[in-house]
C-alpha cells in the first residue's frame, strides 16, 4: 500500500518459535501471491526450507530443531505483487557443531537423515553404518529425536534438491561429501613416543573411505594431516604435529569442508530462485538465531547474543527513539517514556577497543592466548556496568545482555575467531577429481552480501554472510568476527530502509513441552525485548501516522463534495476527521502528519470499507438490474420469436385443417349426392319399368277389348 519494501523481523529465545513462524509468512507469501508465469516459483521458494533446516539446523538441549545459523530471505515481487523471484543470504553457520555436541545434542540433521538411509542401494559406496558408530554424530549421546523420522526427513530433503534443480549426480556428490566429513572424524590418530609427532596408518579404513569419496590422493593426505608446513624469508620446513595439534587440525578441515558445502547449496538455491524480471519491490524474513545461555557459553554463544542485541536495538531505535522524536518534531504534545536502551552493550562489544577489537588484536599477536585475552578485557571493561569478571574464575567473562546475564568461557576463541585451516589440506581437496569438489575450495575473493535497493531488478548479487574461506598458511585476513560484524552492519541498513514489522516469539516453558505455560517466564521474555515498553508507548501514543497528502487521497471517499471543492487539503482532512471521529483525544495534527492513537485508523478504514461496500451494493445492484433487463429483453424478444413461430405453425395447422375438412364435406357430398343419384336412377328405372308393363297392360286391355 506504502509502496516501500517491507521486513518481517522474526525474534525470540532459542525455541520459541522462529523458525515456524518464518517458515509460515513464507508459506502465506507463497500461496496469496503466486507467480504470475509457469516458473512455479512459490513451490521453489518453500522448497527452500527443508534443505536449510537439514544442514542448518540441530537438536539442542533449549530446541529440538534449532536453527545454528541466521538467515535473511527476500522475497521479490513484480508490480502486480506476483512472486518472481527469492534471494537468501545467511549468517554465522555454527561450524563448531560439525565436531563437537554437548550431552543430549546432536549435530545437523543432514548427518542423520544420511545415516539413516545408509541402506538404499545408491549409498552403499557411502560406506555408512548408524549413526552411532561416527564420533563426529554421537558425542551428545542420543541420536534420535522423539517423533522425527530420519529417513523420511530425507527423503523430503532430496525430493526439495530435485525442485530446486539439482542434479542427481551433484546430489550424490553432496552426499559423498556429507559422509567424508564422518569419516575423517572416525580417523585413528597415534602418537609417537615423544609426544611431538603422531601418524595415520594408512590401512585405517575411515580414512580410505574419506580419500575415495572425495577423490584425494591418500598418501598426500596420510602425511599432511599429521604435519604442516612453516615458510621463512629464506626456506620452507615440514615440521611434526602432536596428538592435540592433529585433532585440531582434523576438526578445523571438517569444519571447513561443511562450511564450503553450506555455501555452494546457499548459492546453488539463490541460482534456482534467481529471476531477471525486474523487480518492483521485496518482502524481507528475518529468521535468526534467538537469545542463548547454556552452561557452557562459547564463541558462538557470544557472536549469537551480539546479534540480538543489534536486532532489539534496531526494535528500540523504530519504537522507541524515532516513535518519541517524530512528536517532538511534529510538535505533538508528548511526555517522554523512558525504555531500556541497550546501546551501552553494544559499545562495550563492537566499539573501539571493544571486546571484538581487543579479540582480534589478540589473534594478531603471534604468541596470543585467551587467557591473555580475558585478562585484557578485565583491564579495559572491568568498570562497565555491562561486564563483570566471575569471582572464581580467570578465564570466562560475564556480559550483562538485555535478556539475561551470560557468562562466557573464553577457551577456544580465538581459535574459532581465527578459523585457521591449514593451506596444503586444502590444496589436496583442490586436486579432487570430482570437479564439483575440486570447485569448492578454489579462491574466492571475500565478498560482503550485498543489499537490494528495492526497486530496480531482482540481480542481487546474496551469498553466506561469511565469505568464503581463503587457504592461508595461519589464518586468513578476516576474522570471523569482523566478517560477522560487518555482515550485521548489512542486515541492519537493509532492515532500516523497509518497513519493519516484529514477531515477537514467546517461550512458554524451558522444558520443551506441550500446553505448559510458565508465567514467569513468558512475563521475562516479554520485559527482557521491550514488548511491555511497547504497549506503554503504544496506549499512551499515536502509533498510527498519515501525510495530511496520503490520507486524503485514501480517505477522500469519505469527504463531502463541498468540502472537495476547497484547495486546503489540511483544512479539508481536519474537517473530515471532526465530523468522523467525536473524540479529540483520538487523534493529533501535526506539522506535516496525522497522527492516530490506537484503533482509529482501523475505525477510518472500517468506514472506508462500509462506503466501498455500499458503493458496491449500489454498483451490483445496477448491474443486476442491467443484466436482468437485458436478460429480460432477451427471453422477451425470444418468446415473441417462439411464439410467432408457434402461431405460424398453429396457424398453418389451422390451414390445413381446414382443407382436410373442406376437402372431406365436398367428398362426403359428392358420395351423398352419388348414392341419392343411384338411389334416383333405381327408383327412376323402376318407375318407368313398372310405368312401361302398366301401359302395356292398359294398351293390351284395350287391344282386347278391341
Amino acid at each position: 500500500r506504502d509502496e516501500k519494501n517491507q521486513s518481517i523481523i522474526v525474534s525470540g529465545e532459542s525455541g520459541a518459535g522462529k523458525t515456524v513462524s518464518a517458515k509460515y509468512a513464507m508459506r502465506f507469501f507463497a500461496t496469496v501471491s503466486g507467480s504470475a508465469s509457469d516458473t512455479n516459483i512459490e513451490a521453489k521458494v518453500l522448497a527452500s526450507s527443508p534443505i536449510m533446516e537439514a544442514i542448518g539446523n540441530a537438536k539442542t538441549t533449549r530446541n529440538d530443531n534449532s536453527s545454528r545459523f541466521g538467515k535473511y530471505v527476500q522475497i521479490g515481487f513484480d508490480k502486480r505483487y506476483h512472486i518472481i523471484g527469492a534471494n537468501m543470504r545467511t549468517y554465522l553457520l555454527e561450524k563448531s557443531r560439525v565436531v563437537f555436541q554437548a550431552e543430549n545434542e546432536r549435530n545437523y540433521h543432514i548427518f542423520y537423515q544420511l545415516c539413516a538411509s545408509a541402506s538404499l542401494p545408491e549409498f552403499k559406496e557411502l560406506g555408512l553404518t548408524c549413526a552411532e558408530d561416527f564420533f563426529y554424530a554421537s558425542q551428545g549421546g542420543d541420536t534420535f529425536i522423539d517423533g522425527v523420522d530420519d529417513a523420511d526427513d530425507f527423503e523430503k530433503t532430496r525430493h526439495a534438491f530435485t525442485l530446486l534443480g539439482v542434479k542427481e549426480s551433484h546430489q550424490m556428490t553432496i552426499f559423498r561429501i556429507i559422509a567424508a566429513i564422518l569419516h575423517l572424524g572416525n580417523v585413528e590418530i597415534q602418537g609417537e613416543r615423544d609426544g611431538d609427532a603422531c601418524s595415520v596408518s594408512s590401512e585405517d579404513e575411515h580414512l580410505n573411505n574419506f580419500c575415495d569419496l572425495l577423490g584425494v590422493e591418500h598418501s598426500q593426505m596420510q602425511h599432511w594431516l599429521c604435519h604442516r608446513k612453516l615458510v621463512t624469508t629464506s626456506e620452507t620446513y615440514v615440521k611434526n604435529m602432536s596428538v592435540q595439534q592433529v585433532v585440531n587440525a582434523r576438526n578445523a578441515l571438517a569444519k571447513h569442508i561443511y562450511a564450503q558445502l553450506f555455501n555452494w547449496i546457499v548459492q546453488h538455491i539463490n541460482k534456482a530462485l534467481h529471476t531477471t524480471v525486474k523487480q518492483h519491490s521485496f518482502i524481507g524474513v528475518l529468521d535468526i538465531y534467538g537469545f542463548e545461555t547454556f552452561e557452557v557459553n562459547s564463541f558462538e554463544q557470544f557472536c549469537i547474543n551480539y546479534a540480538n542485541e543489534k536486532l532489539q536495538q534496531q526494535f528500540n531505535s523504530h519504537v522507541f527513539k524515532l516513535e518519541q522524536e517524530e512528536y517532538m518534531k511534529e510538535g505533538i504534545p508528548w511526555t517522554l517514556i523512558d525504555f531500556y536502551d541497550n546501546q551501552p552493550c553494544i559499545d562495550l562489544i563492537e566499539a573501539k577497543l571493544g571486546i571484538l577489537d581487543l579479540l582480534d588484536e589478540e589473534c594478531k599477536v603471534p604468541k596470543g592466548t585467551d587467557q591473555n585475552w580475558t585478562q585484557k578485557l578485565y583491564d579495559r571493561h572491568g568498570s562497565s556496568q555491562h561486564f563483570q569478571k566471575p569471582r572464581i574464575s580467570n578465564t570466562s567473562f560475564i556480559i550483562v545482555h538485555f535478556a539475561d546475564k551470560v557468562e562466557y568461557q573464553s577457551e577456544g576463541f580465538l581459535e574459532k575467531n581465527r578459523d585457521t585451516v591449514y593451506e596444503e589440506q586444502i590444496n589436496i581437496l583442490k586436486a579432487s577429481k570430482y570437479q564439483m569438489i575440486a570447485d569448492l575450495f578454489q579462491d574466492e575473493k571475500d565478498a560482503a552480501p550485498t543489499t537490494s535497493k528495492g526497486k530496480g531488478t531482482s540481480k542481487i548479487s546474496i551469498r553466506s554472510a561469511r565469505p568464503a574461506i581463503k587457504a592461508a598458511n595461519k589464518e586468513h585476513k578476516k576474522t570471523v568476527g569482523h566478517q560477522f560484524r560487518n555482515s550485521l552492519h548489512l542486515l541492519m541498513e537493509t532492515l532500516n530502509a523497509t518497513t519493519p514489522h516484529y514477531v515477537r516469539c514467546i517461550k512458554p516453558n524451558d522444558e520443551k513441552l506441550p500446553f505448559k505455560f510458565d508465567p514467569k517466564r513468558a512475563v521475562q521474555q516479554l520485559r527482557a525485548c521491550g514488548v511491555l515498553e511497547t504497549i506503554r508507548i503504544s496506549a499512551a501514543g499515536f502509533p498510527s501516522r498519515w501525510s495530511y497528502h496520503d490520507f486524503f487521497n485514501r480517505y477522500c471517499v469519505l469527504m463531502k463534495k463541498r468540502d472537495l471543492s476547497k484547495n486546503d487539503k489540511k483544512q479539508i482532512c481536519q474537517t473530515l476527521l471532526e465530523d468522523l471521529i467525536e473524540d479529540p483525544d483520538k487523534f493529533q495534527f501535526g506539522r506535516t502528519k496525522i497522527f492516530f492513537r490506537a484503533g482509529q485508523v482501523a475505525y477510518l478504514e472500517k468506514l472506508r470499507a462500509d462506503k466501498f461496500r455500499a458503493a458496491t451494493i449500489m454498483i451490483q445492484k445496477m448491474v443486476r438490474g442491467w443484466l436482468q433487463r437485458v436478460k429480460f429483453k432477451r427471453l422477451r424478444q425470444a418468446a415473441i420469436v417462439i411464439q410467432r413461430y408457434t402461431r405460424g405453425h398453429l396457424a398453418r395447422r389451422l390451414a390445413e385443417h381446414l382443407r382436410r375438412t373442406r376437402a372431406a364435406i365436398i367428398f362426403q357430398k359428392q358420395y351423398r349426392m352419388l348414392r341419392i343419384f343411384r338411389a334416383f336412377q333405381r327408383v327412376r328405372n323402376a318407375t318407368i319399368t313398372i310405368q312401361a308393363f302398366t301401359r302395356g297392360m292398359f294398351d293390351r286391355r284395350i287391344y282386347h277389348k278391341v
